[in-house]
């Protein structure tokens, strides 16, 4: 039986870097991973779909040169090309990790790993053979799936998830999608971009619901506009898959009616995958599809760690990658402090770009905090509107008394590349008069939150 300091299992976004750390920090280091290195994120998740929204970006600037003054004649699409430009792209990163694997000296184990107890890990390769493995510290990160609804079961054809729907065969002629999280409105995107005609059908009043009111109801507009159609407070009960497509029974207020299409993506959230590794072989306890940790991931039982999405904070890469760089520097005994989860920014891809953190108007009125709001619309930016982008604008929350920064939230062009000087300020407890005196280069989109912090305190200059 080999033994390592760290063995990390499951080489996602969280995995990889958790592993990556420990090897730096001097920890003989193992991950195990059953499929391709980098997990979800980088071979189905943000990073392929990040390569097909380019490729609709592209296809829609092309589709639109007249606006800017060119010519572009015969301009189409090569479905089965843009799939493939994407899987190219998500092979590239699972490489380069690979690379960043054989740098720091991380031995890499290909199989599915069962934990045991005693710190120990049991591996069965794609022969069958079983090997095992133990470490001092073990370290889950075994990532999620798309979840699956009693009424939306996936078959892979009709009825798909996030995977299938980035590497159809065929570009379907008519798609519904159910769900309006980051993951159902990015491929919305996508697919009404190539030219399918989609449906988003929402459960609650608004899309992207755990966006700030204000950013919903603009993003509705704006797909709106761009030819999506859009069902919210509306449920699908049923899909009947007898026929050569699909009809979906929707529930509104209105009462039921009939959804035809070729296929339905289901994107209603995720399931952790803690089923069959072996938690209830130590006892390490869980709660509601997660398994429970103090604030260093640290679980119930000495030794094993979690981190992830299999934990209770965000479903976010890099929220991943934070919680396992702060782990292995808990195991080495560096001084860390618990993340702040109320200053995780959260982004969604898809045209206009969404990019936000901390609390809502909503949720600060609701916390009975006195508040300041401003806002300024990106059709006010010279920037916005040279690039032809203006829709959208930068919201930003800040307490009436102190000053402090409690939520930014921003839709328009390239805010996800935005959003971070919210989050550092906000990390430094930055004031909102320190911001409106930091001087933001002209002309940029940046500058928007400039503006946006002088309307909340009446100084706005430029609307």
């Amino acid at each position: 039986m080999s033994n390592f300091d760290v063995i990390v299992l499951g080489s996602g976004p969280g995995g990889y870097v958790t592993a990556i750390r420990a090897s730096q920090l001097g920890f003989k280091t193992a991950i195990i991973e059953k499929e391709n290195l980098g997990g979800v994120c980088l071979n189905w998740g943000c990073i392929p779909t990040k390569a097909l929204l380019k490729s609709a970006q592209v296809f829609n600037y092309l589709k639109h040169a007249e606006d800017y003054g060119l010519s572009a004649e015969n301009v189409d699409k090569d479905f089965d090309a843009v799939v493939k430009r994407s899987r190219g792209v998500a092979d590239g990163m699972s490489k380069g990790v690979q690379f960043l694997m054989k740098k720091n000296k991380i031995e890499v184990i290909k199989g599915y790993g069962t934990l045991k107890a005693g710190k120990k890990v049991s591996v069965k390769d794609d022969e069958g053979k079983e090997t095992e493995y133990g470490a001092d510290h073990i370290i889950i990160a075994t990532g999620a799936r798309s979840r699956e609804l009693p009424s939306l079961p996936q078959d892979g054809k009709k009825i798909i998830g996030y995977r299938e729907a980035m590497t159809l065969k065929e570009q379907p002629k008519k798609m519904v999608v159910v769900g309006s999280g980051a993951i159902g409105i990015e491929f919305a995107y996508f697919y009404n971009a190539m030219g399918t005609e989609v449906t988003v059908v929402e459960y609650l009043p608004n899309i992207v619901p755990v966006e700030d009111e204000d950013i919903s109801k603009q993003l509705e507009r704006s797909l709106k506009k761009a030819g999506i159609k859009i069902k919210t407070s509306a449920e699908v009960t049923s899909v009947d898959t007898s026929g050569e497509g699909i009809k979906a029974t929707v529930k509104t207020a209105k009462g039921e009616e009939i959804l035809e299409a070729d296929i339905v993506l289901s994107a209603v959230g995720i399931k952790t995958n803690i089923e069959n590794i072996g938690l209830e072989n130590v006892g390490i306890s869980t709660d509601r599809d997660k398994i429970l940790v103090n604030n260093y991931y640290q679980t119930n039982i000495p030794g094993y760690y979690a981190i992830g999405d299999v934990t209770p904070g965000q479903a976010l890469a890099h929220v991943a990658s934070a919680e396992g760089i702060l782990c292995v520097e808990k195991i080495a005994d560096m001084h860390v402090e618990p993340l702040d989860y109320g200053n995780i920014p959260g982004c969604t891809y898809c045209t206009p770009e969404i990019a936000s953190v901390g609390l809502t108007e909503k949720q600060a009125k609701e916390k009975g905090l006195d508040i300041k709001v401003g806002k300024f619309p990106f059709s006010a930016s010279g920037k916005a509107k040279a690039a032809g982008t203006p829709d959208g604008f930068v919201k930003v929350i800040f307490d009436a008394k102190y000053g402090e920064w409690l939520g930014c939230h921003m839709i328009g062009a390239g805010v996800t590349d935005m959003i971070a000087e919210a989050v550092v300020a906000r990390k430094l407890e930055t004031t909102g008069h320190e911001i409106l005196k930091a001087v933001h280069p002209h002309p940029t989109m940046s500058e928007a939150v400039m503006e946006a912090v002088a309307a909340a305190y009446d100084e706005v200059i430029h609307l």
